[in-house]
């Protein structure tokens, strides 16, 4: 019923403990060590890390405010945020690792199969998570999650996986909108979860991951209501040729590339928007559509 990779069963059977009281003092133990050491992961944040170590900057400084892979890109460019995307599904993949390999249950069906409760891998993932989210290190002040959490379902269900990176995909393309994307890929976590899992540790874990990265996701959805959410943009920067005129659609997608510090809080917002989205001072760089050609 249980593999030596399952730790806490595993020094319970080779040390005679089950039954004994001891055993539910390994039990606590392998439990805690699932939630302390991927929360000390996930408190290493790569996007603090990087800004520091390269640019001498606070990430969180910038832009969103978020020390996650878009306000990177947005701030310092793909290399930041490809750095940024790896080290943070990096950490997700060895706390989830961690949590296989300490506390990992199997459980006896009638029909005689074994199944995998998971519970060592969810708690692990749900505690890396938090340690992005609200990284000890940094002052609890972090990222929002979503490239940890997308590691994490990697670990917990590969299937599940592909199907929510697919929706995400689509809804990013389609809107530009990476916020959007992130949302919905996380609220139908559960829904996709338990469909090919079934109910159990894993199931119930994916809910309090989703409202984990919902709820940090709440100003982004403020301003996906009120319109004035940043788009991503895929096209790379040309130079136009001096003999050829640009268009206002060509403007305001490199518009939606620039950015100006604002006034009040001295967050980087696009040039483009009129209002800062988080503090509502008003953006002196900013010149209607109908007036860039007058």
């Amino acid at each position: 019923m249980y593999g030596k990779w399952n730790l806490v069963a595993y020094i319970n059977n080779e040390f005679g403990l089950n039954g004994t009281p001891w055993a539910y003092v390994v039990t606590v133990a392998g439990i805690l060590v699932c939630m302390i050491i991927p929360y000390l992961l996930g408190s290493l944040n790569f996007g603090l890390i990087i800004s520091n170590r390269k640019y001498k900057d606070d990430i969180r400084t910038h832009g969103s405010g978020n020390a996650g892979t878009t306000n990177m890109l947005r701030t310092y460019g793909k290399g930041a945020a490809v750095a940024t995307l790896l080290g943070d599904m990096l950490k997700a993949f060895v706390a989830v690792s961690i949590g296989y390999l300490v506390f990992d249950i199997g459980i006896t069906l009638e029909s005689g199969e074994i199944i995998r409760d998971k519970i060592g891998a969810s708690v692990a993932g749900l505690f890396v998570m938090l340690g992005h989210v609200f990284p000890c290190f940094y002052k609890f002040k972090g990222g929002k999650g979503v490239a940890t959490a997308a590691m994490v379902v990697l670990m917990i269900n590969p299937i599940v996986f592909a199907i929510l990176m697919t929706i995400f995909l689509i809804i990013v393309i389609g809107t530009r909108y990476v916020s959007l994307g992130s949302v919905m890929g996380m609220m139908l976590f559960p829904i996709v979860l338990t469909a090919f899992e079934g109910p159990g540790s894993a199931a119930a874990f994916s809910v309090l991951m989703a409202l984990l990265v919902v709820w940090k996701h709440k100003e982004n959805i403020m301003r996906l209501r009120e319109g004035k959410e940043s788009k991503i943009s895929f096209k790379s920067k040309k130079k136009p040729a001096e003999d050829t005129p640009s268009t206002n659609e060509d403007e305001n997608e490199d518009d939606d590339e620039k950015f100006v510090k604002c006034a009040g809080c001295e967050h980087l917002i696009p040039i483009s928007r009129e209002i800062c989205a988080y503090c509502n001072t008003p953006n002196p760089e900013y010149v209607p559509a109908d007036k860039k050609h007058k």
